[in-house]
């Protein structure tokens, strides 16, 4: 991946907002909101604040006017510069072709699995098993409302089904680990459940082998 001068994704939604119209942070922070992309996007306010600065800052985006409407404050609205527009482009372009490895806290807690109880796991499992299945279901029940009443609701959802789908995998991969668990046939599965209830390792278990008995048995 390309070495970014501004790296935050939230300068990215930014710039690609600024190609619409020029506008000032609030009113991007809004039309974000509007269009769900903090479901996507991590968004606060000071965080987008600081983007803009950072984005003038390197030229990717200057003053287009400064507002004063009423009593409120003086508003800086901004526009996105020609460099910006090739920034963003090339942004946008490496993060669509180019797949890149991504540190995800399920994965983390799966890589650190055996130091539960193959029980205390499976039971653990099956509740996210139930949780995946209930955010697919609501999360289909709403797509598709908006998708009959939407002309351009698909492009406008594109990231969401995204994740839907990524959902789908996991919950699939969840049951498959789970029926490997209720069956015994996860390979290790025996050495695993004996480093956790004797602490007596008779295979090759690597750094698990060092771990303390957690006195629980069948």
């Amino acid at each position: 991946m390309a070495r970014r001068k501004v790296s935050n994704p939230l300068a990215l939604a930014a710039l690609a907002l600024l190609t619409e119209k020029p506008m000032h942070p609030y009113e991007m922070s809004t039309t974000l909101r509007e269009r769900s992309k903090e479901e996507s996007i991590k968004l606060n306010y000071g965080s987008l604040y600081s983007v803009i600065q950072s984005l003038q800052r390197h030229k990717l985006i200057d003053v287009h006017e400064t507002v004063k409407d009423g009593k409120r404050p003086e508003r800086t609205v901004y526009s996105i510069t020609e460099a910006g527009r090739a920034e963003l482009i090339d942004w946008l372009s490496e993060l669509i072709s180019t797949p890149v490895k991504e540190f995800t806290q399920f994965e983390a807690g799966l890589s650190l699995i055996g130091v539960l109880h193959p029980d205390e796991a499976l039971d653990l499992l099956r509740q996210r098993r139930n949780r995946l299945d209930v955010l697919i279901t609501g999360w289909d029940t709403v797509t598709e409302k908006i998708k009959e009443t939407h002309a351009l609701a698909e492009i406008l959802l594109i990231e969401h089904d995204y994740t839907r789908a990524l959902r789908a995998a996991e919950l699939e991969f969840v049951d498959a680990l789970i029926e490997k668990i209720e069956k015994g046939t996860l390979g290790g599965i025996e050495g695993w459940r004996q480093v956790n209830e004797t602490g007596v390792v008779t295979v090759d278990l690597g750094w698990l082998a060092t771990r303390p008995p957690t006195g629980r048995a069948d």
